[in-house]
């Protein structure tokens, strides 16, 4: 089963972030609670963690890319 993974709000006026770094890459595994991200917002960089376990499938959104809230930016199966 693949499931989405989207750009989360992390502030109440957030509209998008930047994606600083992947910290997996396609084909990695992902654990639950595992930071695989970097976002960067006016107000600060975030580090983001999946909140499940299983294999980074496909990224869809670039470092250095800016994706709105919600965005989907990658698969995990």
């Amino acid at each position: 089963m693949t499931t989405d993974f989207t750009m989360p709000m992390l502030g109440e006026v957030m509209e998008e972030g930047r994606i600083v770094a992947w910290l997996k890459k396609e084909g990695d595994t992902v654990e639950q609670g595992e930071i695989v991200m970097e976002v960067e917002t006016e107000k600060a960089t975030y580090e983001i963690e999946y909140q499940a376990s299983g294999l980074l499938k496909e990224i869809l959104v670039s470092e250095g890319e800016t994706a709105a809230v919600n965005t989907l930016l990658a698969l995990i199966e």
